[in-house]
């Protein structure tokens, strides 16, 4: 027994840790910034972008996540072990971080060629990617190493997003060092992911008819799609249009976001996933409705510490944690992949529909979002809990021994 709780203690294998935070992390934050380079290309440079063409670029590069995505699920688990094939991925990232000095003149047409060429290169690696994220990590460990791994991603993205490069030849070097970091983590950390059964192997059709997948799948659509599409509500109000004060909000929320992200992946190992999933529906409906009443300072404080909380919480539980869960020991490429599609077409939604949603009355906008997030808790109420009954047990076990050594070394 007590072997038994010395290895829950362990946890996580701080090698293993360490290659899965530097895989994961390398690969989102080299996205991030390269779709910050697109869209900050526009102004620097003097080209005349239109309302179409910057539509175009956006959902170039989600379309070519999306597709290649697709693409690179069917195809890893026939045709490769994931460990090679991350292995060329990264290093084919080196040299496309090059790409952009090589399409000069820049304009609107070259703008959406490499949108599409960066958004394609990333979905083809994210299924293998968040694959050996899952294969690496068990219902135990799962939920800390995404907490831990998704701050390693937002702290990274902001130190790195305000270096202020000032040229593009900065901006590139900045990427290939990226992608050569993640590479670097396959020599050094070697290799201890564990294999998807062949037997097991999932396809889309079962993904979808999986019961557990649709519970939980519901209920993070809406979720994308109503914050998203009430960005531009909120950006709206009279209280955001002073920067220092939007500055302010940012601020608050994207730390509130990292703060709760690693307390939600340690509580979620412990706690289970479906009651924190559905505290933060609830809360950030509560968030909505409370904006909606007062449309002022207070209120909007109050939401942002919802939306922190919701965002921080559903990072690490809807993009982490549940689909390497409900996987189990089949491949979750395809659990992943599907997973990310809400959140991708959201964000192109919001850019198609900004004109329209910012003129739009607040208070009606937060009424019907609040109602629609309260909604959302249906379909979580009869989702069943994706953290074994066994490990919960096994933990509170642990704490009531640790606590029981703790008192008898009091008296003894």
């Amino acid at each position: 027994m007590l072997r038994r709780i010395h290895s829950i203690r362990a946890g996580i294998d701080p090698k293993l840790l360490a290659k899965n935070t530097i895989t994961v992390a390398s690969a989102f934050v080299w996205y991030f910034l390269a779709y910050n380079l697109i869209t900050s290309l526009e102004e620097p440079l003097g080209i005349a972008i239109t309302d179409l063409e910057h539509l175009l670029i956006v959902g170039s590069g989600t379309l070519g996540i999306a597709v290649s995505a697709l693409f690179g699920s069917l195809v890893i688990n026939r045709y490769w072990k994931r460990d090679r094939f991350l292995l060329y991925w990264t290093l084919a990232g080196v040299f496309l971080s090059f790409i952009p000095l090589c399409l000069f003149p820049w304009s609107a047409s070259n703008l959406i060629v490499l949108s599409t060429i960066f958004g394609s290169y990333f979905g083809l690696g994210t299924p293998a990617t968040m694959g050996f994220f899952a294969s690496s990590t068990n219902h135990e460990n799962r939920g800390r190493t995404g907490g831990i791994t998704f701050l390693a991603i937002g702290m990274c993205f902001f130190v790195m997003g305000n270096l202020g490069v000032g040229s593009l030849i900065a901006a590139s070097i900045v990427l290939a060092a990226i992608r050569l970091t993640g590479l670097a983590s396959f020599f050094l950390l070697g290799s201890n992911e564990t294999p998807p059964l062949e037997q097991g192997k999932s396809t889309y059709k079962e993904v979808v008819r999986n019961r557990s997948f649709a519970l939980y799948f519901i209920p993070w659509i809406m979720f994308n799609l109503v914050d998203y599409l009430t960005i531009p509500v909120i950006n709206n109000l009279s209280l955001l249009q002073n920067i220092d004060a939007f500055r302010s909000i940012s601020f608050l929320e994207n730390g509130l976001i990292a703060i709760v992200a690693i307390i939600t992946g340690f509580l979620i190992d412990t706690k289970g996933r479906k009651r924190l999933a559905i505290f933060g529906f609830a809360f950030l409906g509560i968030g909505y409705a409370f904006l909606g009443f007062f449309p002022n300072i207070t209120g909007l404080i109050f939401f942002t510490i919802a939306d922190g909380i919701a965002w921080g919480s559903f990072n690490v539980i809807f993009l982490f944690t549940l689909w390497g869960d409900i996987a189990k020991n089949r491949g979750s490429e395809k659990f992943y992949v599907m997973a990310a599609l809400p959140y991708l077409f959201a964000n192109l939604m919001y850019v198609i529909t900004t004109p329209t949603m910012a003129g739009i009355e607040p208070t009606q906008v937060f009424t019907f979002a609040s109602f629609f997030l309260f909604l959302s808790v249906l379909p979580l109420v009869f989702a069943p809990e994706t953290l074994p009954e066994k490990a919960m047990k096994q933990r509170e076990l642990k704490i009531y021994i640790e606590k029981a050594q703790e008192i008898a070394q009091k008296y003894y």
